[in-house]
């Protein structure tokens, strides 16, 4: 056999092992693997049960709130943005795989196609979507925010040199930044395609990367989404207001249960020790305690130790774990919720169906174990019982669309409207619009995973995965 040819069929197994996997952990999978991929775009955003206590309906009265108002810093008159409100508390859905990247980065643009075609099947309005700005602007080789794929090289986004780069997270407002797309040793516009996108983007600094990011994309969204789909966006930053909120008010949930005694929160940080003990171990890192420290640009990772939360940096200054403190932090930008917290606050308590990709699939179920078990250590029984009634909370919804060597720039310009490019995916079986599943198969910990499922340590019925 040559080489290629076993290079192939290797390929070809890894990837039917991951899709054994997602189908035996997530069984309504199975029968869209066959079908075209529109069927389960529209499924993804398909309304299904939610449970309902009265923590649950304070936290949605919130998160459309918040959602309103992230619509009218996008352009929104005030009814499109009431608009945007009513649909996320109807057809609780949102869009959490890609980071905060530019649109025509490849792993986002087809993920963001994915959810038009799922949006448009059930005639939304608004694509509702959170990209992590945590994240630094490299987060592997010539990957991430800081560059971009384009016209046959990699461009620099930013044209920031990597002591720029590499200790920075694109939601650090140490600016200015400007979108200059140049060639990976600075000097000019990367290459034509580069100079053609350059033209259409925004032509003033911002003073974060992740501002920059998003002013780019809604650009770049109107330009090829027609006007009955509008984008919405929202990162760290976003949340962090939004978790702000929650804490000024002594009646939430978040105010009075989660941060009131620290209880809560110690009791979540020892299942997470637990977690990490067992098979599950890898899925939710303990990196930080549910915020991060922010400091000219950099995140820290911070310790909740005797109701403080304290960080290994000599110039971060000590925070106390109580709502008022918190929220203060938050305001002042020295705070940044963790996915933990972000989930929490825009998931698991008001109860929106988040789509992600190859991480997510798995986290997430587990961060709504970490919370449900704390819960059944206390008296919130109503909102355990509305956790326990959600159907499909979270489903695989990021990097589902996949072309070999895709190039979306090049697409939108060639076709001009992205629906055309959408329509024409969508009509591809969900196997193949897939591809070789790269995202998993180069990923050690799901073939821990799949080891341990044959192993029979972990299975649809383990504790951890009641709450997928």
């Amino acid at each position: 056999m040559s080489k290629e040819l076993s290079s192939a069929t290797g390929g070809q197994s890894a990837a039917e092992d991951v899709r054994r996997t997602l189908s035996f952990l997530m069984p309504d999978l199975a029968r869209f693997w066959a079908l075209p991929l529109k069927d389960y775009a529209s499924a993804v955003y398909a309304e299904g049960r939610r449970g309902r206590c009265s923590v649950r309906d304070d936290a949605m009265i919130r998160f459309r709130t918040f959602v309103a108002r992230i619509a009218l810093r996008s352009g929104a008159s005030q009814d499109d943005a009431e608009n945007a409100g009513r649909q996320i508390a109807a057809s609780p859905v949102i869009q959490t795989g890609p980071h905060c990247h530019l649109l025509i980065e490849p792993d986002a643009f087809y993920t963001h196609l994915f959810s038009a075609l799922g949006l448009t099947a059930h005639a939304q309005r608004w694509h509702i979507c959170y990209g992590s700005s945590t994240v630094k602007f490299i987060e592997k080789a010539k990957k991430g925010p800081g560059w971009l794929s384009l016209g046959g090289e990699v461009v620099n986004v930013f044209g920031l040199p990597r002591s720029r780069m590499d200790p920075y997270s694109v939601c650090g407002f140490n600016g200015p930044y400007r979108l200059t797309l140049t060639g990976q040793n600075a000097g000019g516009v990367a290459n034509p395609a580069a100079a053609r996108l350059k033209a259409i983007l925004p032509d003033t600094d911002f003073p974060s990367a992740a501002e920059a990011i998003r002013a780019a994309n809604q650009d770049l969204w109107r330009r090829s989404f027609p006007p009955s789909l509008r984008l919405l966006q929202f990162d760290d930053i976003d949340v962090a207001d939004l978790v702000a909120e929650h804490f000024e008010d002594p009646t939430s949930w978040l105010s009075s249960r989660f941060s009131g005694d620290g209880l809560f929160a110690e009791r979540i940080l020892h299942t997470m020790e637990r977690l990490n003990a067992g098979p599950w171990t890898g899925w939710i890192r303990q990196t930080t305690d549910f915020f991060w420290g922010l400091e000219d640009g950099r995140i820290s990772p911070l310790r909740l130790q005797d109701g403080v939360l304290a960080s290994v940096s000599p110039s971060f200054r000590e925070v106390r774990f109580d709502p008022g403190s918190l929220a203060a932090s938050l305001r002042q930008r020295n705070l940044v919720p963790n996915l933990l917290m972000t989930f929490l606050v825009m998931s698991i308590l008001p109860g929106v169906r988040v789509l992600g990709g190859c991480r997510q699939t798995v986290y997430y179920p587990l961060m709504r174990y970490l919370i449900a078990t704390a819960l059944d250590g206390s008296s919130d029984r109503e909102l355990l019982d509305a956790l326990r009634a959600d159907e499909r909370p979270g489903m695989w919804g990021h990097r589902v669309l996949r072309p070999n060597d895709g190039s979306p720039f090049k697409e939108i310009e060639e076709s001009g409207v992205a629906m055309e490019v959408a329509d024409r995916y969508g009509a591809i079986s969900l196997q193949d619009a897939a591809g070789d599943l790269a995202s998993f198969t180069s990923d050690p910990i799901w073939a821990e995973l799949s080891a341990h499922i044959r192993a029979e340590a972990i299975h649809p019925a383990s504790a951890e995965w009641q709450w997928a």
